[in-house]
């Protein structure tokens, strides 16, 4: 028999989307892997797939900001998934907890299978272009429109984060002082998606389909966007340094075309060094949890392992700028 819960919110959900146009029952109504941060289900509507995420209590970042940029990244032309309906705005919120609802949009996330399965094969040559002009769409929304986004210096801030970790790390230590020794020109701060990467687009045969994962959503540079995507991490394996399937100029030529904006090679590099730091000390950070016992994770304690990973990948693109620069 169905569990009750389950068939409270199925009945719930029912209403809901009622209320905004969408006719019919709630069917199949299944539970997905989510993150630390929201819960995840699909569902069905009158033979019409849909995804509802519900953000868990106790998360510090109210979702309705990312819904307010996910509706305006939708109205602007970015590939995303459609908002059907949500708690934002909603003087009683029926399912408890901030959620919203939206049209499932068909294709495939995982990382390795995008780069290898033959299913993609023809995907594979114009997804860099193809990343390179959603960037650029995003990064002309205006952001002032939206409330609850907030920016600061990112080099600030993680040396804030390895300050409170009380770890010693040499290399990133290295990396700091190459960063703040090597900025480059500041650009007009824009809508950042902050962690447009493989793993966080869907792509189909014909390439990318649809963005996901906004939370970390803020204002910052435009070349923050363009640099974490070139980390090393998120090449998964493959050879190339756009999400391991693109050149540097595939994907800068694209966002140039979009935006008319561009951004050299050197700009896009610094800030992929960033990225790598910023993501082995994203891992020191998630590692914490399991080993200081707040919780026991074999995924946390895998992800601790990868620290070293990023210092190495840090120093060699040290070791590759300051070769270029001679």
């Amino acid at each position: 028999m169905p569990d009750s819960a389950d068939t409270v919110l199925r009945e719930t959900l029912s209403d809901v989307l009622h209320g905004a146009g969408v006719a019919g029952g709630v069917s199949s109504l299944t539970r997905l892997t989510g993150g630390a941060s929201r819960e995840t289900w699909h569902f069905i509507v009158g033979g019409e797939p849909f995804i509802l995420q519900r953000q868990r209590p106790g998360t510090p970042r109210d979702m309705h900001v990312e819904v307010a940029v996910l509706e305006a990244a939708y109205a602007a032309g970015v590939p995303v998934a459609e908002v059907v309906t949500s708690s934002r705005g909603m003087e009683t919120n029926p399912l408890g907890e901030p959620f919203m609802v939206v049209r499932a949009v068909e294709g495939e996330t995982i990382a390795r299978k995008i780069l290898r399965d033959d299913t993609f094969g023809s995907a594979r040559p114009q997804l860099a272009a193809q990343i390179g002009r959603a960037m650029a769409q995003i990064h002309r929304i205006d952001h002032a429109s939206i409330d609850g986004l907030e920016g600061e210096d990112q080099v600030a801030k993680y040396v804030q984060l390895m300050d409170e970790s009380g770890q010693a790390h040499p290399a990133f230590e290295i990396a700091f002082r190459w960063l703040e020794a090597n900025r480059p020109a500041p650009r007009d701060w824009c809508l950042v998606h902050g962690d447009f990467r493989l793993g966080n687009v869907i792509v189909g045969n014909d390439g990318l389909r649809a963005v996901l994962d906004w939370e970390l959503a803020h204002v910052g540079n435009p070349a923050e966007d363009l640099g974490w995507m070139c980390v090393r991490a998120w090449r998964f394996g493959g050879s190339k340094p756009v999400a391991g399937v693109g050149d540097y100029e595939q994907l800068l030529n694209a966002y140039e075309a979009e935006s008319g904006v561009r951004i050299e090679e050197r700009e896009l590099r610094w800030w992929e060094l960033l990225g790598t730091v910023k993501w082995g000390l994203m891992c020191i950070s998630q590692s914490a949890y399991h080993l200081n016992g707040v919780v026991r994770s074999h995924e946390l304690a895998a992800i601790g392992r990868r620290v070293c990973e990023n210092e190495y990948d840090a120093l060699m693109t040290i070791r590759e700028l300051s070769a270029g620069a001679r």
